[in-house]
């Protein structure tokens, strides 16, 4: 169809099949905060809301990628840090020669590989967080400092190397937020919503981004951040962006956040999304509609050097509560921090090759999937169960390690001709229904792995 910068027409769209079916992607958070690398340790961000408060939280942010804004508050951890390593005098702005200097080394190709391996099926790469500092050769320069943006076109180089592996490219971009614009930090809830710039000067130089970025690179995924500046009469800029994306990309997503701020005598776009996209967080039942986890291997988005293992997901973790986002109708956009050369982290890099293995062997219980009736289940043996199905299959998997070669699932009925496999194993196995339970005899000598995928078909009828 046609669309037209309306709401009517534009919330006609719906999710692709495409993005129902990847369920992984890779976020990633690159920029000058990634010269410093400094934040907080020990909590992640709804911790810090939890025991600190709002404005604690601000001044011990955990997100690497808030370092300008934590820099300004005075007398936070990275207020301290900054003035003990680089000195008095040292602005954020003297990060950028260090970080042009660092990406001459960046190898693109290499890092499309590791998230090839990782199994992802599309990359969203920050273009501008939140300190303004763009990661591409912009025809549409920062009015308030001079080359404030990167000597390298790494949004072009990323976008050729991720599509020469077959993955889906989407960016993400800082909408209302700007502190290149806006030279007050956000200190609590007051602040952060003040802290938007609102000019019609900024809204003709974000809408100029976004079309630049469409048209020069094309990517097929928009994931703005924290809100959109206003639509100035008689232009309606936000639903004229949706519309002309969505008119060259019918196979196209929007995230959720661009909503735009109240403005005495304008008018207010209405949001619009494809998916949600929660912070650190997971739903406890299956979404209607589709939604998109998002959070980092560790705290921090951007890299954090001083995070140590502790403070990162290993890979048991993260392909557990992967599994647990699929069964839920969700996928994981999962973020790397690179250092500011490019390098992605050992510990980063382990973690996502550990899932990658994994899907090597279970992919099948995983990509393309839909949620099941219910989405949680459980052993007798107190195994935590997540289900998906696909086609005629149902796919049960176990998120531990069974203790010997029987298995029990409670409350789940299968067709008395039912197969049902190992993904993995070749022979079929053997099972039978003990009244609402279904039992299953398992190879012995099992390998490890971190979840186990059962394959049953046909899937059971709901009865």
């Amino acid at each position: 169809m046609k669309y037209t910068p309306d709401k009517k027409s534009i919330r006609n769209h719906e999710v692709p099949q495409w993005f129902n079916d990847a369920k992984l992607g890779i976020f990633i958070h690159w920029g000058l905060y990634s010269v410093p690398a400094f934040a907080v340790t020990g909590m992640d961000i709804t911790e810090t809301m939890e025991k600190l408060g709002i404005e604690g939280h601000f001044k011990n942010n955990p997100y690497a990628e808030w370092y300008l804004n934590s820099l300004r508050i005075s007398g936070s951890p990275t207020e301290a840090y900054h003035k003990k390593t680089y000195g008095e005098n040292y602005s954020y702005d003297d990060f950028v020669p260090k970080f042009n200097e660092a990406i001459k080394k960046w190898n693109p190709e290499e890092m499309a590989e590791l998230f090839k391996k990782a199994g992802a099926k599309y990359v969203v790469l920050v273009t501008k967080h939140h300190d303004g500092f763009l990661l591409w050769p912009s025809k549409y320069t920062n009015p308030n400092k001079k080359n404030y943006m990167a000597s390298r076109d790494i949004v072009g180089d990323l976008t050729k190397a991720v599509k020469k592996m077959n993955m889906k490219m989407g960016f993400y971009y800082s909408g209302i937020l700007d502190w290149s614009f806006q030279p007050n930090p956000i200190k609590d809830a007051k602040s952060f919503l003040k802290n938007g710039v609102i000019t019609e000067e900024y809204t003709e130089y974000a809408t100029n981004h976004w079309y630049e970025l469409m048209e020069k690179y094309d990517p097929i995924i928009l994931w703005n951040d924290i809100g959109f500046p206003p639509d100035y009469p008689p232009k309606l800029v936000l639903y004229k962006i949706f519309a002309d994306f969505y008119n060259k990309h019918p196979d196209g997503v929007i995230n959720d956040r661009w909503r735009q701020p109240f403005v005495k005598g304008m008018k207010q776009t209405g949001p619009h999304k494809d998916f949600r996209t929660p912070e650190y967080q997971t739903f406890k039942k299956a979404m209607k509609k589709k939604w998109e986890s998002t959070r980092g291997i560790g705290f921090s988005f951007g890299y954090n050097k001083f995070e140590t293992e502790k403070d990162y997901m290993n890979s048991e973790q993260l392909v557990r509560m992967f599994i647990d986002i699929v069964s839920k109708n969700g996928n994981l956009l999962l973020n790397v921090g690179p250092m500011a050369d490019g390098t992605i982290p050992e510990i980063q890099k382990k973690c996502l090759l550990g899932l990658g293995k994994w899907l090597e062997v279970n992919g099948d219980a995983i990509y393309g999937t839909r949620p099941w009736s219910t989405a949680e289940g459980q052993t007798s043996g107190g195994i935590d169960v997540r289900y998906t199905q696909k086609k005629d299959s149902l796919y049960a998997i176990l998120l531990d390690t069974p203790k010997n070669n029987n298995i029990t699932i409670k409350s789940l009925i299968i067709d008395k001709d039912s197969t049902v496999q190992l993904l993995g194993h070749e022979e079929n196995l053997i099972w039978k229904q003990e009244n609402d339970n279904l039992k299953i005899s398992i190879p012995e000598n099992l390998n490890y792995a971190i979840a186990y995928s059962f394959k049953i078909t046909p899937k059971p009828k709901i009865n």
